[in-house]
């Protein structure tokens, strides 16, 4: 069957970012989230994609994810309902005067927007749109952490940025990470690696915020082994073998509600 121009462009946008949400197919194409819902249930049928409960994932080989990770950009527009939903989440583990460590990631970001509205806490961050987005209430005290410029994530890195790390100490490393197994939290790239492992190093407590598609992933760089870790804010469930080694390691797990 051929498919319509609309057709075409839901197929493109998803394989693009991985997944998408009905929402934010609707707004993308200026039409209802009716419309969306049964252009989404055709193109499965037709075996163009995959359908889950609120949007659609891209067709992928069998196994599961691949081992690498897509541009920020993509990134942060997959998954953005899971992404808003541990955000919110989130915020809520932090009260006032809480000082934060917040690496650079598309869940932190959602983070601090969500954080913003919160009463005043201290944020360290290597991001300055996180820097900016809690800044902007006029409430937080906000460091902006300096180094080279990654410009795909919009981040400081390297040797300056983890020689400031070492001039703070934080009551907690709030962090994104790239994949999570039964025995560590990962990252695709060194320089973001070693800025997380800095922060946890310098924190009392970490909290890991993680969507459902890092789960029982593999990357080349640990971040840390899942003993280290205090807690886990995702969207979905993990499977039972991954629930039992996070048991295991202490990790609080926290499933952020459905909307």
């Amino acid at each position: 069957m051929a498919l319509s121009s609309r057709h075409q462009d839901i197929v493109a946008l998803v394989a693009a970012a991985g997944e998408l949400t009905v929402e934010a197919l609707s707004d993308r194409l200026g039409v209802s989230r009716e419309t969306v819902r049964r252009d989404l249930a055709r193109l499965e049928s037709t075996g163009h994609l995959r359908r889950y409960h609120g949007g659609a994932r891209a067709l992928a080989a069998p196994g599961a994810e691949p081992d690498e990770e897509r541009p920020f950009a993509q990134r942060m527009v997959q998954n953005a309902a899971g992404k808003k939903r541990i955000a919110l989440a989130a915020r809520e583990l932090f009260g006032p005067e809480d000082s934060l460590f917040i690496d650079t990631g598309s869940t932190t970001i959602a983070f601090a927007e969500a954080l913003a509205t919160r009463p005043a806490l201290v944020a360290i961050t290597n991001a300055p749109r996180i820097a900016a987005t809690l800044a902007a209430p006029h409430t937080h005290k906000v460091f902006l952490l300096g180094g080279a410029y990654g410009a795909d994530a919009g981040e400081s890195l390297g040797p300056l940025a983890l020689e400031q790390i070492g001039k703070f100490r934080a009551r907690h490393a709030v962090l994104t990470i790239g994949a999570i197994d039964a025995h560590a939290v990962m990252d695709f790239d060194l320089q973001e690696a070693e800025v997380a492992k800095a922060m946890i190093e310098r924190a009392d407590r970490v909290t890991v915020l993680a969507d459902h598609s890092k789960f029982e992933r593999g990357a080349v760089f640990e971040v840390a082994p899942l003993a280290r870790i205090d807690r886990l804010v995702t969207d979905l469930p993990p499977s039972e073998a991954m629930r039992r080694a996070l048991t295991e390691a202490g990790v609080e797990l926290i499933v952020a509600d459905a909307e």
